[in-house]
C-alpha cells in the first residue's frame, strides 16, 4: 500500500474530513488532496506530525512493504480519540436554539418561587388586623395555597425545560469534539452576544440593589404592618425580576462555554467532575456507614447527627486534597 492509499485509510477512520486534516496539519485543503491522488508527498516535518496525529511511526507511512500498524502509545491515544463523541454543526444549532427557549421558562421559574410567599406575607399581616375579617386560619390557608401553586407551576417550568435539554447533558458532564466550523460559529454568536450579557447582567444587579428602596421608604413613610408588608412584597418582585434577567442570561452564555469546552466546562474541569464524582460516592458511603454504625451501636441518636455537620465542613477539604495526590 503507498503512502497515498495509508492517508486516505487514516483520514477516514479518524472520521475527518480533509478539509479537517488540512486545518489539523496547518496547510491547505488542496495539499491533503494531492497527498491522496499521490500527486506529491509532504516533506519529512509533515511526515513526522502525521505519524504523531495518527499515532503510527513514520516507517509505516513511508513504506510500501509494511501494512500493519504499530500499536503504540500514541496509538492508542489516538483511538481514545476516535471513541470521543463529536457534536455536528446541526446538533450544536439545536442546543444553542434549546437554551435560548428554556432560558427564558428557566427565569420565569425563578421569578416565580420568589415570589410565591408574597400572598402569604400580606394575607398574614391584614389577619392581625379584626378591620379586615380575615382570620389566622384563612390567611394562612390561602397564603399556603398560593405559594404551593406558584411553586408547582415554578416546578413544572423546570422539569419541561429540562426535557427539551436532557439530549444534550453530555456536554456539560463528557469530554467530546467538534466538526470543523462549529468553534468558529459558536465563538461568532458569543461575541455578537456579549453585549446583551453584559447590558442584562448590569441591569439584573440594577433591579436587586434598588429593590430595598420601597422596604426602607415603607418603614421612613409609615409605620403600618401592611403597607411595609406591601413594599415588602414589591421589593420581592423587583428582585425576581432582577434575577429572572441574570439568570435568562447566564443560561445563554454558559451554553457559549459548553459548546466551547471554556470556562466551568473545559476538559481539565470535566476530568476533575468525573474524579469528584467517584469521590463523592466513596466519601458519602464511609459516613453514612460510620453515621449508622454508631448510632445503632450506641443509640445515641440525638447526639449522632453531629456528623453530617463536621463531614460537611471537611468534605471541601477532602475534594481539594483529591486532586493535588492525584497530580503529585
Amino acid at each position: 500500500m503507498i503512502f497515498a492509499d495509508k492517508l486516505i485509510e487514516l483520514r477516514k477512520k479518524s472520521g475527518w474530513s480533509q478539509e479537517e486534516l488540512a486545518e489539523q496539519m496547518n496547510v491547505t485543503r488542496q495539499s491533503v488532496s494531492k497527498w491522496e491522488g499521490a500527486q506529491s508527498v509532504p516533506d519529512l516535518e509533515k511526515i513526522i506530525q502525521l505519524s504523531k496525529l495518527f499515532g503510527v511511526s513514520t516507517d509505516y507511512l513511508l513504506k510500501d512493504e509494511i501494512e500493519i500498524k504499530e500499536k503504540s502509545s500514541e496509538s492508542l491515544k489516538t483511538e481514545e480519540k476516535l471513541n470521543v463523541r463529536r457534536v455536528s454543526m446541526e446538533e450544536a444549532n439545536k442546543f444553542l436554539y434549546a437554551k435560548v427557549q428554556t432560558a427564558k421558562t428557566i427565569a420565569l421559574g425563578v421569578l416565580l418561587c420568589i415570589i410565591s410567599p408574597i400572598c402569604l406575607m400580606i394575607l398574614g399581616v391584614m389577619s392581625e388586623t379584626p378591620a379586615y375579617g380575615i382570620s389566622e386560619n384563612t390567611a394562612a390557608g390561602i397564603g399556603m395555597i398560593t405559594l404551593l401553586i406558584f411553586i408547582a407551576a415554578a416546578v413544572t417550568l423546570f422539569i419541561l425545560s429540562g426535557s427539551k435539554t436532557s439530549a444534550f447533558e453530555f456536554l456539560e458532564n463528557e469530554i467530546f469534539e467538534t466538526v470543523y466550523g462549529v468553534s468558529g460559529m459558536v465563538k461568532e454568536r458569543k461575541e455578537e452576544y456579549r453585549e446583551t450579557y453584559t447590558k442584562n447582567i448590569a441591569i439584573g444587579v440594577c433591579f436587586c440593589v434598588l429593590s430595598l428602596i420601597p422596604l426602607f421608604s415603607a418603614i421612613i413613610i409609615s409605620e403600618k404592618d401592611l403597607f411595609i408588608a406591601s413594599m415588602a412584597a414589591v421589593m420581592l418582585a423587583l428582585i425576581g425580576v432582577g434575577v429572572n434577567f441574570i439568570v435568562k442570561t447566564c443560561i445563554i452564555w454558559e451554553s457559549f462555554d459548553k459548546l466551547l469546552q471554556e470556562g466551568e466546562y473545559s476538559k481539565s474541569k470535566k476530568k476533575e467532575k468525573i474524579a469528584s464524582a467517584k469521590v463523592n460516592t466513596v466519601y458519602w458511603s464511609v459516613v453514612t456507614a460510620a453515621y449508622l454504625a454508631y448510632s445503632f451501636i450506641s443509640f445515641n441518636w440525638h447526639f449522632s447527627w453531629i456528623i453530617w455537620p463536621v463531614a460537611a465542613v471537611l468534605y471541601p477539604a477532602v475534594i481539594a486534597i483529591f486532586p493535588s495526590r492525584k497530580e503529585k
